[in-house]
């Protein structure tokens, strides 16, 4: 197959994931095109199969912010009719999804490639909400051939709130290279982040208000008044200085770290003794999925896909948004037990090599690519047409479903 990719090329779940597959589906064999104003941050050095296409845009003083999503729809089309391109998969509804359906009607005879959309969280849970961009992100779901979500909980969202038949759409989980995010992964930098041999508690996000990171820093403070740990902030956002204030009230500020973003946040994910991720939304969850991956336990808030990725009692906790008490307390016990976070860490690790690693998640987007090809489009390609099948179930702890 020749694949397009259109996403997001910053720091990202969705940006992430959207490069590590068009890596893995090159590996496979396929050719794969990314098409973006930036190359991806994941996309580094050169790779068999794998092409990057710059949009480029030249500044009009007529406009004063560039129409990107229009140059993008260009430039979507125009790799399009030179490489024969079969399908675009757009990560992100707005505006990938809208650019590419733009590409695709900007074949005259009425042929282009074929257009799969997958839902990340944010452009239907916050974007796709607001009135500017409401109907043109349902538009642009229902103009695709092909239609997935990274979580059962986001393809209910996406019923609830623009109408589209959940059984349309095809859930399919984020993964993760599980060979690199691992518990073995050199170097370790736990004598740097934890000189005095603390526990390592840890947090990684983009530090917006969503990913509540104050609460993070209080829990934080209620685990070190039982035992001797240091907080490791990864990541950088508006909410940052928030969370420093947070350490210095609250007396640990001797105790948190802020090494700002890392590109390689599976070194530090693998000297790690407990993830916290206390958001007040979360689609999936990619970062926790990372921390067990490294078999690593994680306490996360129990809210949209997280229950889905982390299982209560078995991978770390769930809790409810803003209880930094039991947080506090729950990851207390883990620091202070041994056994119980060695317990917790290795099915954390089970789980995600059985559930999330790329060998069992890239086959099904494979096997889904295959099927939105062979299917007959109509009306447009609506995924209500398309032949897509019902969602495939996330196996739950050991396989299971």
């Amino acid at each position: 197959m020749k694949i397009g990719v259109t996403c997001h090329p910053t720091y990202g779940g969705s940006g992430a994931v959207a490069t590590e597959l068009g890596l893995e589906m090159a590996r496979a064999g396929h050719e794969v095109h990314f098409i973006s104003y930036a190359q991806p941050f994941r996309l580094d050095g050169f790779r068999e199969g794998v092409y990057f296409h710059e949009v480029e845009m030249e500044p009009y003083p007529l406009f004063e912010n560039p129409p990107y999503s229009l140059a993008l729809a260009v430039m979507i089309q125009d790799v399009a009719a030179r490489h024969d391109l079969d399908l675009v998969h757009a990560h992100y509804a707005i505006p990938h999804a809208t650019s590419a359906w733009i590409a695709r009607e900007m074949f005259e005879d009425g042929g282009g490639p074929r257009l799969v959309t997958t839902l990340h969280g944010t452009d239907i849970t916050l974007v796709g909400q607001h009135p500017s961009f409401k109907r043109i992100t349902r538009f642009s779901i229902l103009k695709s051939d092909g239609l997935t979500a990274v979580s059962h909980f986001l393809a209910r969202e996406t019923e609830t709130n623009f109408g589209v038949d959940s059984d349309s759409i095809r859930v399919i989980p984020n993964f993760i290279d599980t060979d690199r995010y691992r518990p073995d992964r050199e170097p370790c930098h736990r004598a740097t982040l934890a000189p005095g041999g603390e526990k390592i508690v840890m947090h990684i996000s983009n530090f917006r208000p969503v990913k509540r990171v104050e609460d993070v820093v209080t829990a934080f403070a209620g685990m070190v008044a039982r035992t001797p740990a240091r907080l490791v902030m990864v990541g950088d956002g508006p909410e940052r200085a928030r969370a420093q204030r947070a350490a210095r009230r609250l007396g640990v500020e001797d105790d948190v770290v802020f090494p700002g973003k890392h590109a390689a946040v599976d070194e530090l994910l693998s000297c790690a003794d407990l993830f916290l991720l206390p958001s007040e939304s979360e689609s999936f969850g990619l970062a926790a999925l990372e921390a067990m991956s490294c078999g690593v336990p994680v306490i996360a808030t129990r809210v949209g896909g997280l229950p889905e990725v982390v299982v209560d009692g078995v991978t770390g906790y769930l809790v409810e948004v803003g209880d930094t008490d039991t947080m506090a307390r729950l990851g207390a016990e883990i620091l202070a037990d041994q056994a119980m976070a060695k317990e917790m860490g290795d099915a954390a690790r089970t789980r995600a090599v059985e559930a999330f690693s790329a060998p069992r998640v890239v086959p099904r987007y494979a096997e889904f690519y295959r099927q939105v090809l062979d299917a007959p489009p109509e009306n447009g390609g609506s995924p209500r047409t398309a032949g897509v099948g019902p969602a495939a179930h996330i196996p739950g702890p050991g396989g299971t479903p």
